[in-house]
């Protein structure tokens, strides 16, 4: 076991996690990026005769605020290293990091199309806390849709309009604590918020839709799509949020068809999102557009190694 550091650490990771899940891997920006925007994580290579075979990370879970008494974990071994305890030496790596940091448990997510991912989780006394419905819409063959934005309401994208950026932060205040899930989300600070969802590297400005209120030309709703290094055909709709008082009138339908729209623009594949069970809006709101059900995506909460 290393504790992965430098570039050539970070790279070899990189490649392990894209060989393991291709659409979701990450690259070395992006690891990058989340050890500048979120400082205390640890990553770790898995060695097996002297060769790396897995990899994994833990550290601060993005959506709650540092005090959050549990950190984020993922981890993959290569298909022809496991059963060997390369996973367990990982597990016990990322446990000792969170114990030092003073925390108490581990959040960690597997598909349901990845079995004998749950039941490594589960051997471990891990269980399930949130399932997500995961949904895809492919847009090769997809004529773009019309925006279709409600009366009172423009459409505009932050790659037009940089100069909106701080005021989506109003929007985000409201909004994240709205977001069904192991409890409410926090926007945390603007600066931290700007770098989250604005201008991390992943998020394309022509990918930022903004809905603003046509009378006083002020953010009502964003929404935003992510486009992982690993996959670069492919997006995740990043988040898309909606002001209380605007919920019910087809803003987030606008906001979607948006994103599809320029996702299309820009010669995207396809866009990929999940959602919580119990955000039945959004959900119909992805029914009505096309996307196709995904296998779900299921969020655990497990004990750490012992010591």
């Amino acid at each position: 076991m290393r504790r992965a550091e430098s570039d050539a650490d970070l790279a070899t990771i990189a490649a392990i996690s894209t060989t393991v899940l291709p659409e979701t891997g990450f690259t070395v920006e992006d690891m990058r990026w989340s050890d500048r925007t979120y400082p205390g994580g640890a990553r770790f290579v898995g060695l097996l005769d002297g060769r790396p075979v897995g990899e994994a990370g833990v550290g601060r879970v993005y959506v709650y605020g540092p005090e959050f008494p549990g950190f984020w974990t993922q981890g993959s071994v290569l298909l022809e290293a496991r059963g060997q305890g390369v996973g367990s030496a990982l597990y016990a790596a990322v446990s000792g990091h969170a114990r030092a940091a003073g925390k108490e448990f581990l959040l960690a997510m597997a598909t349901e199309d990845h079995p004998e991912s749950i039941a490594f989780l589960t051997r471990r006394g891990f269980e399930m806390r949130e399932r997500m419905k995961s949904v895809r819409l492919e847009l090769e063959d997809l004529a773009p849709p019309d925006i279709a934005a409600p009366d009172g309401v423009e459409i505009t994208f932050l790659e037009t309009r940089p100069d909106l950026a701080e005021a989506l932060y109003d929007v985000a205040v409201e909004v994240l604590p709205d977001v069904p899930g192991d409890g409410p989300q926090a926007p945390g600070t603007l600066e931290e918020f700007l770098e989250r969802d604005v201008r991390k590297p992943s998020i394309p400005a022509w990918g930022v839709a903004i809905a603003l209120d046509g009378s006083s030309g002020r953010p009502i709703g964003y929404a935003s799509i992510t486009i992982p290094g690993a996959a670069p055909t492919l997006a995740w709709h990043h988040m898309t949020a909606v002001a209380r008082a605007w919920r019910g009138r087809g803003v987030a339908g606008a906001l979607k068809r948006a994103t599809i729209r320029a996702a299309i623009d820009h010669g995207l594949a396809a866009l990929e999102g999940a959602n919580d069970l119990d955000n039945a809006p959004m959900r119909a709101v992805n029914r009505r557009l096309g996307y196709e059900p995904r296998p779900d995506e299921i969020i655990f909460r497990g004990p750490l190694a012992p010591a």
